[in-house]
């Protein structure tokens, strides 16, 4: 019986010695996860976000930093002739055309993200790494006249098959322009900058909507001037 009564005794100091170890560790996780959750709640919340790529939207009418680093890359790419000037025009408008349709994008002539990258080899618009500043352009009075954008050629009366006479039949000579007259009325006065003020007194069977033929008076002076897009002022 004395035995029974060790064995019970030993038994029972070992049923309390796992309760306390029991209550013990139970009493640990209790504070371990209090100071986790105060700490979760406490701490600040810190997500490296990516950096937002700039937009880039380039459409006939816009002029700028923008227009001219995309008629740079049109032009490296094949897309466009000539120079780069920062003046979105019929030209520009139909180089993104053409790259849009070899890139199998939607054709509408202007530049957006998938256009730009299409151009870039996939790379970002960003106008600081490049060194783009819009700047605002100078107002200079032109008695009030409204500008349109054109795509303009130059000719001169010495060019091989021309005449000497305008189809109003006064003569070819620096200051004068020919138009679409559905666009331009014949008569109508312009400011062109780089070239000067002048006047539509000719046509063209090439002449077609939102182009102008300028003349000069030598045969030199036509071919440096080439092709262009160009902002042009009417004189009200």
């Amino acid at each position: 019986m004395t035995q029974i009564r060790k064995l019970l005794f030993a038994l029972k100091h070992i049923l309390r010695r796992r309760r306390r170890v029991t209550r013990r560790t139970q009493r640990t996780l209790r504070r371990s996860l209090a100071a986790g959750t105060a700490l979760a709640v406490c701490a600040p919340l810190v997500v490296q976000m990516p950096a937002e790529a700039a937009h880039i939207l380039v459409k006939e009418g816009m002029r700028g930093g923008a227009v001219k680093h995309v008629q740079e890359l049109l032009i490296q790419g094949g897309y466009l002739a000539g120079a780069a000037d920062g003046i979105a025009g019929p030209m520009t408008r139909e180089a993104i055309e053409r790259c849009q349709a070899a890139h199998q994008l939607t054709v509408d002539g202007i530049c957006g993200e998938a256009t730009y990258h299409a151009l870039s080899g996939g790379a970002d618009y960003d106008p600081v790494a490049l060194g783009i500043v819009e700047e605002r352009p100078p107002q200079v009075s032109r008695g009030g006249g409204r500008s349109v954008y054109v795509s303009a050629t130059a000719y001169s009366a010495y060019d091989p098959g021309n005449g000497s006479h305008t189809a109003t039949g006064t003569l070819v000579r620096h200051g004068v322009i020919a138009v679409d007259p559905s666009v331009i009325p014949l008569g109508t006065h312009v400011f062109i900058p780089g070239y000067g003020e002048a006047v539509a007194e000719d046509i063209g069977y090439a002449i077609n909507g939102y182009r102008i033929d300028v003349a000069f008076d030598t045969h030199a002076e036509a071919l440096s001037f080439g092709r262009r897009d160009l902002e042009i002022f009417i004189m009200e």
